[in-house]
């Protein structure tokens, strides 16, 4: 009698007291490279090549070497539990950009400080945060991206659209890959890959795990373009939009790593960027 009155002043107990939650995504950056890390992320990590690219404009239709602009990154600051990481760019024109990213369980939070000290306007107008996606969905690296593309997605009239979304472009420069530009940026601004002639909603683009049950998801503001790339990546593209002589400004960006809760991902990326347009209930 003892054994299962104990046994069951545990068991209340038990249910007292709330699930321990997930550990902190773990940060680490090296050559290039921003790895996010933990155990219940599918695959265990996602690499993210930050930063591939800072852009000049009119890079629509031109040779992607006249577009970039020289950059080095440095990594000022890595806190002992993995959850801050301080960078320092700096583009060959002079502007310096400077990155504080941090970690909770289920996202990663970017705030950036970009800052033109020369006396000469920059034309630093966009740059490229690489999210490599394969072994979160499930598809290996080295086959053919388009196998992670039902995964993948982008929202279209307030709804969740899977790629390839209807119609899909495969016309540009550089093929194949999908561009989806938001109304804001000059058709001539973005990266010279297939562009699609749907605008999308909102700023938001990502993916679901291989077994459904995850979504990862990004969005910057403000955002140049959304982009589906080559090599198992996504993009949500964040704009400089050029910085004149002794100017500064303030960009943010979110990693989010999250159940598949589509209307949840959605209301929790309106509350951190509420300057987006509001997209309606979303479909899946």
């Amino acid at each position: 009698m003892t054994i299962r009155l104990l046994s069951a002043a545990f068991l209340c107990l038990a249910l007292l007291v709330p699930a321990q939650a997930a550990d902190p995504l773990a940060l680490a950056w090296d050559k290039n490279m921003l790895t996010v890390s933990g155990a219940h992320i599918p695959g265990g990590e996602i690499k993210i090549w930050y930063l591939e690219a800072y852009c000049r404009p009119g890079s629509t239709d031109r040779d992607w070497k006249l577009t970039t602009v020289g950059h080095e990154t440095k990594l000022l600051e890595a806190s002992p539990d993995k959850r801050l990481i301080k960078l320092k760019c700096t583009l060959t024109d002079g502007v310096t950009v400077e990155h504080e990213i941090r970690s909770t369980a289920d996202e990663v939070d970017f705030k950036l400080r970009a800052h033109n000290p020369t006396d000469k306007d920059s034309l630093a107008h966009w740059a490229q945060p690489c999210i490599r996606v394969a072994r979160f969905t499930g598809v290996e690296e080295k086959r053919a991206a388009e196998e992670y593309l039902p995964k993948s997605f982008v929202f279209l009239e307030g709804k969740l659209a899977r790629m390839p979304t209807e119609p899909w472009a495969k016309e540009a420069r550089y093929i194949p890959g999908q561009v989806w530009r938001p109304r804001q940026v000059p058709a001539d601004d973005v990266n010279p890959r297939p562009v699609s002639k749907l605008t999308p909603s909102n700023g938001l683009i990502g993916c679901f795990s291989a077994d459904e049950k995850q979504i990862l998801a990004t969005a910057w503001e403000p955002y140049q373009e959304l982009f589906q790339g080559v090599i198992c990546c996504l993009h949500s593209d964040f704009r400089l939009g050029g910085l004149k002589a002794g100017e500064s400004k303030n960009i943010r960006g979110k990693l989010y790593l999250v159940p598949a809760d589509v209307d949840a991902l959605v209301k929790r990326y309106e509350k951190d960027f509420p300057e987006h347009a509001p997209a309606t209930k979303p479909e899946r």
